[in-house]
């Protein structure tokens, strides 16, 4: 290594890695799958840039940009919106690294699915939870992908243009002739395929998945008028003051043509590969009842940031169209440190409980609050005395200049600058 602290992380490494130089690379080659995750850490220099290693208290600091910034670089059955995701390169890194073709990979706060969708791209058995049923719907139709063939007909099989009754304060977003389409798109897909039905028609389910990902927008893509991007819904008042000050006027929309491209779009990249069976689940990350001891070999995850994030609120129309009732969504909001580690380290509790021995644990949490909280030493206080390895925190890190910035120095005036990973090893 060049850097000025290549010192301090070969020490860290040799802390780690109490090798003789000479027998260092053929003893890495040969040790138990995953050991060498902080080498791998360590050597990176995948964008020209060489990992920088510091310490802030206990905690050792791994730096670099690991991953690209590009927006549109991975498998495009990711193109899927969902407020606070991070990118499919994240879990990527991971999985690759610490997981063989077949092992079992899970994220309790599953979101849009970026983890459990991405294990099973590269062959490995994907395991999600998420405590709002609106996430399950995003995941599971996309980890067995119906043909377009077979989307067409099933569009064509639903009855569009049935008298029904309409809820006359979304024709803010709607033109009433799409508004009426819509409904009866929604009242066809509750009545064939409920929300709890263990075995859906994995056709309609797309179906479903598509159309809540069209449902508002900001472009002649979306089912809506123009507004605020497609990973929220704004209230029907806000919409109100927005068309006026456009002076805008739903237009219809051909339901089934944007559903029918989107699904292309969603597919251009090809067919999902042949992968093990998933398991989806709907409830809280301390409870993980259908994932059996010692199940899981990598958790690659994202909790919700404090109270920055308001999930419920943003899906309101998205849980309207899919039938749930988004009062009973019990997300919580800590608005506390204190209560947000309670919540990080009973998650934890329940993830040694499942994670194999010798499995990891990537803990992403980004920058919040322009820096003046960092996350990542809530997680490594709340995995203390649990039996994990803390291994470090990796920062990738993108668009700055000095490594002051990785301490809350930031160079943008508001929102998450970087990806903070809290790296554990089951003991």
């Amino acid at each position: 290594m060049d850097h000025p602290n290549s010192q301090r992380a070969l020490a860290y490494f040799d802390d780690l890695f109490p090798l003789d130089p000479p027998l260092m690379a053929t003893q890495l080659k040969q040790a138990p799958r995953g050991q060498d995750i902080i080498a791998d850490v360590l050597a990176f220099d995948g964008f020209g840039a060489t990992t920088i290693c510091e310490t802030k208290g206990e905690i050792p600091y791994f730096i670099n940009e690991f991953w690209t910034s590009g927006q549109r670089q991975a498998h495009s059955i990711h193109e899927v919106s969902y407020r606070a995701c991070f990118k499919a390169q994240l879990p990527e890194f991971f999985i690759s690294r610490l997981t063989d073709p077949g092992d079992s990979v899970y994220d309790p706060f599953m979101g849009r699915g970026t983890t459990p969708v991405q294990a099973a791209l590269l062959g490995r058995r994907p395991l999600g939870n998420d405590i709002n049923p609106l996430s399950k719907l995003l995941v599971r139709a996309r980890l067995e992908p119906p043909s377009l063939f077979d989307v067409v007909n099933a569009l064509e099989s639903i009855p569009w243009t049935r008298p029904v009754a309409i809820r006359e304060d979304l024709l803010v977003f709607y033109h009433p002739e799409t508004l009426s389409r819509l409904t009866n798109l929604r009242e066809y897909l509750l009545q064939k395929v409920p929300i709890d039905d263990p075995a859906p028609d994995p056709v309609l389910d797309w179906i479903r998945m598509v159309a809540i990902n069209r449902l508002t927008g900001h472009s002649p893509g979306f089912f809506s008028v123009y507004t605020l991007p497609p990973n929220q819904a704004v209230s029907v008042d806000a919409q109100r003051k927005i068309n006026a000050k456009r002076s805008q006027s739903p237009e219809p929309r051909d339901i089934a043509r944007i559903i029918m491209k989107k699904s292309k779009s969603l597919l251009s990249d090809g067919q999902m590969p042949r992968h093990p069976a998933g398991k989806l689940l709907t409830g809280a990350s301390t409870a993980s009842h259908a994932i059996a001891d010692g199940e899981v070999d990598l958790v690659v995850t994202s909790p919700p940031f404090l109270d920055i994030v308001q999930y419920a609120q943003d899906n309101w129309l998205r849980c309207w169209f899919a039938g749930i009732d988004v009062d009973q969504v019990e997300i919580a909001m800590h608005k506390t440190e204190a209560s947000w580690t309670a919540m990080v380290r009973e998650t934890l509790i329940e993830q040694a409980r499942i994670v194999r021995s010798g499995g990891h644990i990537a803990f992403e949490v980004g920058e919040v609050r322009n820096g003046k909280i960092l996350l990542e030493q809530l997680v490594w206080a709340a995995a203390e005395g649990l039996p994990f390895d803390r291994l470090g925190v990796m920062v990738n890190q993108q668009n700055f200049t000095k490594t002051a910035n990785c301490w809350g120095v930031s160079n943008n005036s508001s929102g998450t600058n970087t990806n903070r990973i809290v790296l554990l090893r089951r003991e």
